[in-house]
């Protein structure tokens, strides 16, 4: 190399490296909401239990039909979130059989049956055997690759599955222990559980314990006097003359669980929850309810109305959205230590 290429080489004018990003206010009130879309993927235990007539187990039985459940139940969570929480069935498939336990037994149609009608006791364990149905169905690689974001397994009565159960590196406690060695799909998922026996009631009850144990989450650690999820469940019988919306088995007036009929009226906070978070402002929005303001004891009405509650707006505080269904329908955006 002659000298000329030398100097040329040395006094090369470089390139500066590029800026840092910028830094992420963690109080951005004006960062608009996430509109979460799900794609699921629905496993529906429903085997043929009769053989003579075909019948499956869910018209032998009289139950409901998974595509009344599952339309019900994903137009409650299209309204409660204000239509910022979608969920979009990809695949749908049917299962002739009856899913397997821990142990590796699975009921035969008249075993079943005997159990189901109280003439048997049901098999112990119980509980189903996630980790070889997740493998049957490639969910993990499914997850992994994009293709699906939650699961629903519709079941039914003694079929071993919990409400919901979070798999996935990083998984945690989902209203069920977090499901392990799942790290292959490379981030959280969440399982539901429904049953054909019960009504989209139900299945909203399996939703709210979902965002109670997500939420629980989110503001973890944070001090009491920040942690604004404490505040949105408290009730009368916790904190007199303080209630806001109560959780999922105590309404704001409740004294005991499920109690959601009990007609004694309470001074809450829930309006402002619903038309002002974060800017709470009292006043007139502090008012007395009965349980007329949740449906008279219906579980789903009940329901309804708390989930419609949850906040669903624009901004953040201390690093939290205040769309909280971003975090209750995609648990990756939940920080964890």
């Amino acid at each position: 190399m002659d000298l000329l290429s030398c100097l040329s080489r040395l006094f090369k004018k470089r390139t500066p490296p590029p800026p840092p990003p910028p830094a992420v206010d963690p109080d951005d009130p004006a960062i608009p909401p996430l509109t979460t879309t799900l794609n699921t993927l629905v496993i529906a235990y429903d085997p043929v239990v009769d053989k003579a007539s075909g019948k499956k187990l869910s018209e032998l039985m009289r139950w409901n039909r998974v595509e009344d459940l599952a339309v019900g139940f994903m137009s409650d969570i299209l309204l409660a979130s204000g239509e910022l929480a979608r969920y979009k069935i990809i695949e749908r498939l049917e299962v002739d059989d009856f899913p397997p336990k821990v142990d590796g037994y699975k009921y035969d149609a008249q075993t079943y049956l005997n159990v189901v009608r109280g003439a048997a006791r049901p098999h112990i364990p119980q509980e189903a055997d996630y980790h070889a149905i997740l493998k049957e169905f490639r969910v993990l690689e499914r997850v992994a690759n994009g293709e699906i974001d939650e699961v629903w397994i519709f079941n039914f009565p003694h079929a071993g599955f919990y409400e919901s159960i979070m798999g996935g590196p990083g998984a945690f406690w989902c209203n069920a222990p977090p499901l392990k060695h799942t790290e292959a799909a490379r981030r959280r998922f969440v399982v539901m559980g429904f049953s054909c026996e019960r009504g989209v009631g139900e299945m909203l009850e399996n939703m709210g314990h979902r965002a109670e144990s997500i939420m629980e989450k989110v503001f973890e650690g944070m001090p009491e006097e920040q942690n604004l999820w404490k505040r949105f469940i408290r009730r009368e019988l916790t904190h007199p003359g303080q209630a806001a919306c109560g959780s999922v088995h105590f309404a704001p007036n409740s004294l005991r669980d499920y109690d959601w009929n009990n007609p004694r009226p309470v001074l809450s906070e829930c309006d402002d929850w619903l038309y002002n978070f974060p800017d709470f402002k009292g006043g007139e929005f502090i008012r007395q309810v009965t349980t007329t303001e949740w449906g008279g004891g219906d579980i789903r009405k009940h329901h309804l109305w708390w989930l419609s509650h949850l906040p669903k707006t624009k901004g953040r505080l201390n690093g939290i959205h205040h769309n909280w269904w971003m975090y209750i329908m995609n648990p990756n955006h939940v920080k964890t230590a």
